[in-house]
This record gives C-alpha cells, sequence and structure tokens, in this order.
C-alpha cells in the first residue's frame, strides 16, 4: 500500500475517532455541542406518545440517568420497573387511633366543648412525619370521621347533645417545617380547612358522619410534621363532645415533581 495513502487513513480515523459534532456551530466544544440561545433537545421514545404511562403530557417529569449514563423516565434506565411521576409521600387508611383512651368503641381523639360559657373549643387531633425529597408542591387530602355526643366521650357514655342546638365543627392542619417545633408563625398558617354544621334533633342516632378536605403547599426537602386540629362550636349552654376519627379515616399525601 501507498505510504501516502496510508498516512492519509490512519488520519481520517483519528479523526472520526476524536470528532466533535456541532449544531449549530461550527467550533463545537465537546462530543455534542447544541448551540443557540433557544436550543433545545427532543427524544421522541420519552414523549406522551411513546411513552404515556410515565409522561402524560400535561406535568413536566424527572429523567434518570444510569451508571452507563442511559436517559430514561425509569429509576432504572431502560430497566422493566416503572414509578409514575406523581409519588405519594404517604397513604394511610385510618391516620387517627379508633380509641385512644381504651373505653372499647371508636371514641377518636376527643375534643370537649362544655356547658360553663364556652362557645369555641380547638384541640390538636393527629400528627404526622413526612419526608419530602425535594423542594417540592404537595397536596394533602385527608377524611376524618366524627362521633358526636352531648357529654365526655372519655367517660364512657354516649348520650344525645342537647335539642334543637346548632353545632359547628371544623378541621385544618399546619405544617412545621424542618420538625423543631410548630412556631406562632407555622401554626398560623391553616390549611385544608373544611367545616360542617350539625342540627341537633328528635329521631337521630348516634354514629358518624363524614368530613373530608384538601390542602396544597410548597414544602422545602427535609422531614416535617403536619399537625390536624378540631373545632367545636355550639351555644353557651350546651356541652358538645366530638370524637374526631373514630371510624375509618384516610390521609394520602403526594408530591408533584
Amino acid at each position: 500500500m501507498n505510504v501516502k495513502l496510508l498516512c492519509i487513513i490512519v488520519g481520517l480515523a483519528a479523526s472520526i475517532a476524536f470528532a466533535q459534532v456541532g449544531i449549530g456551530t461550527t467550533d463545537p466544544q465537546a462530543t455534542l455541542h447544541v448551540s443557540g440561545e433557544t436550543s433545545t433537545i427532543r427524544i421522541e421514545s420519552l414523549d406522551a406518545i411513546n411513552n404515556p404511562v410515565l409522561n402524560d403530557g400535561t406535568k413536566i417529569v424527572p429523567l434518570f440517568v444510569n451508571g452507563n449514563g442511559d436517559i430514561s423516565l425509569t429509576g432504572n434506565a431502560y430497566g422493566i420497573s416503572e414509578t409514575e411521576p406523581l409519588n405519594f409521600l404517604i397513604d394511610i387508611p385510618n391516620f387517627i387511633p379508633d380509641d385512644p383512651y381504651n373505653l372499647g368503641f371508636g371514641s377518636g381523639t376527643v375534643v370537649n366543648n362544655n356547658s360553663s360559657g364556652e362557645t369555641m373549643v380547638e384541640g390538636e387531633i393527629a400528627k404526622v412525619s413526612i419526608n419530602v425529597p425535594q423542594n417540592a408542591t404537595i397536596e394533602v387530602k385527608y377524611g376524618v370521621t366524627l362521633l358526636i355526643t352531648g357529654a365526655d366521650i372519655t367517660s364512657g357514655t354516649l348520650v344525645y347533645p342537647s335539642y334543637n342546638k346548632a353545632v359547628g365543627i371544623q378541621t385544618f392542619f399546619c405544617v412545621d417545617i424542618d420538625s423543631d417545633g410548630l412556631s406562632d408563625l407555622e401554626k398560623s398558617r391553616c390549611h385544608g380547612y373544611k367545616g360542617l354544621v350539625y342540627e341537633t334533633n328528635y329521631g337521630g342516632n348516634i354514629g358518624y358522619p363524614y368530613l373530608n378536605s384538601q390542602g396544597y403547599l410548597t414544602l422545602p426537602a427535609g422531614t416535617h410534621e403536619l399537625y390536624f386540629f378540631g373545632i367545636v362550636k355550639d351555644s353557651e349552654s350546651s356541652y358538645t363532645s366530638i370524637g374526631f376519627g373514630g371510624g375509618k379515616d384516610y390521609l394520602k399525601i403526594r408530591v408533584y415533581n
């Protein structure tokens, strides 16, 4: 083989092996260099048409890179397992103890409003710890059962509330950022408010009405405490005892990536 031709072939092979590709530039600075202030990259195998389970086309979803540098929408790039971009942090089917006072029935966590001039009483009914993996918007959905009676539930006696009275019941939650104690400012920021009005009358039955709500908020990465509160409102002369969470409740918290 001609020595000159051999040198050309070797030089060409070397230039191909170490070539840098430029798009929008004649002087690429990396193996692939896409130039331009508005330049973008599209990988159609990751779009909503070709990957509808993990990319629904309405929300931005995260990409993962494995040890080989492969990019995919799953935790194991190009693997078998799949995780949806909406991740549940917590899914607790009964997050408030049914019988915390060991009464033998579903009392729930009790908030009492006595008949000695009180018209509104607030009490903590549950506390849940969550770990948020990144700065994100979270959705908190919860449902609480209510046991409404006219005497202190913790005494073990269930009686009807005073006849022909209106009782107001509310729930909400606050967030203790970084689990360092619920400050006055954090307590003032109430989320997921929900309420109902119960009118006492003859012909009823003591059971479990249901109250559910949801709230959205943005939290930093880290471990946080969610405090759930119940409020009981009635007339000055009425005694109203509310057991929050004596039946089947639920708490679902999910993070929007």
